[in-house]
């Protein structure tokens, strides 16, 4: 099953800004995480009901993958696939995060 992926614009910017920090400490650390990021999200096209439904949201729709220390949360459809957010797993989780991309 091959969906296509979306990027919601709160997912890029919490992505941007991830990199960023990263990048202030050590550039090639923040390439390196943020070329693992889109990979990650790459192989969800392919097998989009690869990561497990986020336990706050009890939704089967709304999944979320962990990437080292940070959870990606997206959205799943017969079609398609939207990454709402990407943040720290260590996080108290905000549902804004996935009411904002719908």
């Amino acid at each position: 099953m091959r969906v296509r992926v979306r990027w919601s614009p709160m997912a890029i910017e919490r992505a941007a800004e991830t990199a960023q920090y990263i990048a202030e400490r050590d550039p090639t650390a923040a390439y390196r995480w943020a070329q693992g990021l889109f990979d990650a999200v790459k192989v969800l096209g392919r097998f989009p009901l690869r990561g497990r439904v986020v336990p706050e949201a009890n939704r089967t729709e709304i999944r979320e993958l962990i990437f080292r220390n940070h959870r990606i949360v997206y959205r799943v459809s017969p079609r398609e696939l939207e990454v709402l957010t990407v943040r720290r797993a260590r996080r108290r989780f905000d549902p804004a995060d996935i009411e904002g991309g719908e």
